[in-house]
């Protein structure tokens, strides 16, 4: 029994961060939060290159057709270094929506695009999350109207997937008449999220599953992982470069690694994120199996306690800097905020484990 990672899953993983290392540096992520607009175009032709859009899309439609758990160690990395760039809505939720709500004609249609990169999409999925905002979307024939705030994914989106409150998705094209997205700052710049506001906007709606509330709840919880995968690789980050400050600072002619105290914060950082990193994959190779109450639960879980864990790590990985850390010289304050971001979007810890506590029956639906 295998209880790591695969040979092909970390050939992933190192073709990813070899990538990134190379393509992502402090001055990208300092001009995308300054622009504030959440995509870069050669980063993501980039990512593209490497098939980031179509992992979890079926080879039939021109991915790779890979699991959740490769999509985790991909969002792993991206969290690592930080990398402003669409994938949780864009490259995991969207085309998990189409390949399980969308009928035959539907995939055909969506997901080769997809996995090419050439629609992206920005999903609203708040309302199904307990997601503060406003969600009043009505469905009239073909049309859609109303306003949904807090999308995922909306820089450089050309698309829009929006969560009705019955759990069924419709496609909108953000050009089209009666349709504008507007960028929403927030905590984490490098993605901003998105207010979406429809006029009688024409839609398609995902009509080929048979228990739609079901799909919109995997969907929903394939994004909570990711977010916790995300949230594991930035914390790890986080650490790597307290450890490399503390190897280098110098303080009464010692480098402060040598101080006991310093030794037992990063030492209790490790100690608390290890553990998270098989919670994690854990979760993600449930998410293939056909156990909806523990795909669930574990999703939730995940995402509850690496919010918990990687707050702890953010702050203490920030002290070790000492006022350095504060400084925008270091710049750990994009990988503070990318945890923090991943806290509160799709349900707080408390959202998470509410959830997780109806899906084990412990609390009334």
């Amino acid at each position: 029994m295998e209880f790591g990672l695969s040979e092909d899953q970390r050939l992933i993983e190192q073709s990813l961060r070899g990538h990134l290392a190379d393509a992502v540096d402090l001055d990208l992520i300092r001009r995308l939060a300054a622009d504030k607009g959440g995509f870069d175009a050669d980063l993501w032709a980039g990512l593209c290159e490497l098939g980031l859009p179509g992992l979890l899309v079926a080879e039939a439609h021109g991915g790779t057709g890979l699991g959740m758990l490769e999509a985790a160690v991909a969002a792993e990395a991206l969290g690592y270094s930080a990398a402003p760039t669409p994938f949780v809505g864009a490259c995991v939720m969207a085309p998990l929506a189409v390949s399980l709500a969308g009928g035959e004609e539907q995939r055909r249609h969506w997901l080769p695009a997809i996995a090419a990169g050439e629609v992206r999409l920005a999903v609203g999925a708040g309302a199904l999350a307990g997601a503060t905002g406003t969600a009043e979307l009505s469905l009239s024939g073909a049309h859609l109207s109303g306003r949904l705030t807090g999308l995922l994914d909306g820089g450089g989106a050309s698309h829009a997937l929006v969560y009705l409150a019955d759990g069924r998705a419709a496609i909108v094209a953000l050009d089209a008449d009666g349709v504008a997205l507007s960028a929403r700052p927030s905590l984490d710049r490098t993605r901003p999220l998105a207010d979406l506001d429809l006029d009688d906007a024409e839609a398609v709606l995902l009509d080929g599953a048979d228990d739609a509330p079901a799909v919109a709840r995997r969907v929903l919880d394939a994004g909570r992982l990711m977010l916790a995968a995300d949230t594991l690789g930035a914390g790890q980050c986080m650490i790597d470069q307290a450890v490399d400050y503390a190897g280098q600072r110098v303080q009464f002619e010692r480098v402060i690694a040598s101080y006991q105290a310093v030794k037992h914060m990063c030492a209790e950082m490790v100690a608390n994120l290890e553990p998270c990193r098989s919670l994690v994959w854990y979760a993600a190779h449930v998410q293939d199996l056909d156990d909806e109450a523990e795909r669930r639960v574990l999703a939730c879980l995940a995402k509850a306690h690496l919010a918990e864990v990687g707050r702890e790590v953010a702050r203490t990985a920030t002290e070790v800097h000492g006022g350095m850390g504060f400084t925008d010289l270091m710049g750990l304050h994009f990988w503070f905020k990318r945890i923090s971001y991943d806290r509160q979007v799709l349900g707080g810890p408390e959202r998470c484990r509410q959830d997780a506590a109806r899906a084990q029956g412990w609390l009334a639906a």
